[in-house]
């Protein structure tokens, strides 16, 4: 097999191992490395396109590939029958790449001089917000790799990367400190999203209208091992870390760990000298349990969401649902709407348009931006379209909490925000209407259910069983009025066989449950064994081999019962510390009872706290 490019892969020899970059016209635009990035196929491996690239190769290139000592294939590529030169570029024509994160950019070896000058001055002015506020933040990943091996930013990153050694050594602590610093960033000016329990985003803004990303990690000791927000855990002293040393990028003398070279070979590896812009971690498996448990969960379908909103913007539908329509004719004219998970707002535009006031909700920037600027266009309030972590219990408390207290009762819409949510993210979102519902209104969710078609944007929604919905309602002291499963429009208006529309409501203080719409009570009769056998007993001996055996069969499924019992009880760290940070920042000054106190804290914490 010789090395081959068509519209939908590479192929390359089953010699040929290791890290190759691809370039269009010369411009860096991916690189892989085989056989980890390919399938098996006869002769050699199969290299898919990332998907983000696939779908924009439409044109002519010349396209090369190199692997670290030579170059291995060059030719002229035509892409779906297009003769046209191939363009992959922004909006302003600056050159785009893919990064290490499968994510479309433009990278630093596309940026010019100035460019990258001011991404360095971004990245001095967090790291002595950071170090002026107490926390021992230094350069990490990428930026201490380049600064290291030539004083430079690596010409195929594309962001910024800090961390900070915290002096916690409990998860829940290390979370808490993580959502001061939040509020410290803020009120020092950055924009910023929180993107797990210790790992922020920061935005700096650059001459040509970009922003600059700078990744904040948190890092800490559990024990004798060492976590680091990016999937990273191990052995590595403190003494590596702190007291900072300085090292320089780009003619800027910056803090660094203690020790650089330590912190690398434990970053990248022994090799972290040799450049591999392929590179992927080999992430410790019970290291990324444990972190997963303790900090993730918050946002982690975030960038998938803006990026497909941003890409398909002139795609998707503009004017408002049929399920909108469907739940403006049975709401009061006067009631106020919440529309949960808004996107581009075509559903908020479409009730503000009919003189009713609306909130709008949503995880993601990009649908909370362009929702602000719609109502802005039709005279509403810019503050009226708000961010919404359902994942996030703070989030959830605060946003139940501003429902709560509207002039009129508030009625919840969802339409396809389940088929959105976890388990965790579905239990919030009930929480949330039992906090917002019991003046009165209703909750109004439409979704894909059962059986049927994967629904679109494919693995970022999915259907969702209406039992299941009922029960999560009920369990949270809601009343399920009406459930309806019948053929209708999926999120992009695209017919479904199975559409779900639920309506629900939570009964006020002092209203009996109607006994015909009250969920009946399931008994379980259980049989419990309460002779023990003697101590030492084999389980052979007790149940016999055909129990024995039995229970063996079992095994993985008990094995992996109790990895779910375990993770749940990791996930508690971040509950602790949601409900800790609310009480201490909001609940303890809300003692006075002063009602406009308590709405300007609430103002307050969603703006230091929560903001997108």
């Amino acid at each position: 097999m010789k090395f081959a490019v068509t519209e939908d892969h590479l192929l390359v020899p089953r010699s040929a191992r290791g890290t190759f970059t691809v370039s269009f016209d010369g411009a860096y635009v991916w690189s892989f490395t085989t056989p980890r990035d390919g399938r098996r196929r006869p002769g050699g491996w199969r290299v898919d396109w990332p998907h983000e690239l696939q779908r924009r190769l439409r044109g002519t290139a010349l396209v090369t590939l190199e692997d670290e000592d030579a170059t291995v294939f060059e030719r002229t590529v035509t892409f779906r029958g297009e003769s046209a030169p191939l363009t992959f570029t922004d909006k302003a024509g600056h050159r785009l790449a893919v990064d290490k994160m499968g994510h479309v950019t433009r990278v630093f070896s596309e940026t010019d001089d100035d460019m990258r000058t001011h991404v360095v001055e971004g990245t001095r002015r967090a790291l002595a917000d950071l170090r002026a506020d107490g926390y021992d933040a230094h350069l990490s990943y990428g930026c201490l790799l380049g600064a290291v091996r030539d004083g430079h930013l690596i010409g195929h990153d594309s962001d910024a990367d800090l961390a900070y050694l915290s002096p916690y050594t409990t998860p829940a602590l290390v979370i808490g400190e993580s959502y001061a610093m939040e509020r410290a960033l803020r009120r020092r000016g950055w924009e910023l999203v929180r993107m797990s329990g210790a790992d922020l985003k920061l935005f700096h803004p650059l001459p040509d209208g970009r922003n600059v990303q700078i990744d904040v990690f948190g890092a800490f000791h559990v024990g004798d091992t060492f976590y680091q927000l990016g999937g990273r855990s191990g052995t590595l002293p403190r003494t590596a870390l702190t007291p900072a040393s300085t090292v320089t990028l780009e003619g800027v003398e910056l803090a660094a760990p203690a020790d650089p070279d330590a912190v690398l070979s434990f970053l990248y590896g022994p090799s972290w000298r040799t450049p591999d812009p392929a590179f992927q971690p080999d992430e410790p498996a019970a290291g990324m349990r444990r972190l997963e448990g303790w900090l993730r969960g918050v946002r982690a379908d975030v960038v998938p969401w803006n990026e497909f909103f941003r890409d398909h913007r002139e795609e998707l539908p503009r004017d408002g649902s049929d399920f909108a329509t469907w739940v403006h004719d049975r709401v009061p004219a006067a009631a106020p709407v919440a529309d949960l998970g808004c996107g581009l707002g075509r559903d908020t535009a479409f009730f503000a348009r009919r003189g009713r006031d609306v909130l709008a909700f949503d995880i993601a920037g990009v649908p909370v931006r362009t929702t602000r600027r719609r109502l802005v266009r039709q005279g509403g309030d810019f503050g009226a379209a708000r961010t919404l972590a359902l994942n996030d219990r703070r989030s959830v408390l605060i946003g139940g909490a501003e429902l709560a207290r509207t002039t009129e009762p508030v009625n919840l819409y969802a339409r396809q925000l389940l088929g959105c949510l976890d388990a965790e993210a579905s239990d919030h979102l009930w929480l949330l209407a039992s906090m917002a519902l019991r003046r009165g209104g209703r909750l109004f969710l439409e979704f894909s259910a059962g059986q049927g078609p994967t629904p679109e944007p494919d693995l970022l929604l999915r259907r969702v069983d209406p039992d299941e919905v009922v029960a999560g309602i009920t369990a949270r002291g809601g009343v399920v009025e009406e459930l309806v499963v019948e053929p209708g429009l999926d999120f992009l208006d695209r017919p479904d066989p199975r559409i779900a529309r639920l309506v629900a409501h939570w009964p006020q203080p002092g209203e009996t449950t109607d006994e015909r719409t009250a969920t009946p009570t399931v008994a379980i009769e259980t049989t419990e064994t309460t002779d023990a056998p003697p101590e030492g007993t084999p389980m052979k001996k007790k149940y016999g081999a055909r129990r024995y055996l039995a229970e063996t069969v079992y095994l993985p499924k008990r094995i992996l019962d109790l990895e779910d019992a375990v993770m749940e009880n990791r996930q508690l760290n971040r509950r602790l510390a949601e409900l800790t940070d609310i009480l201490a920042e909001v609940l303890v000054p809300a003692t006075e009872r002063d009602e406009a106190k308590l709405g300007e804290l609430i103002e307050r914490y969603r703006a230091e706290s929560l903001a997108p």
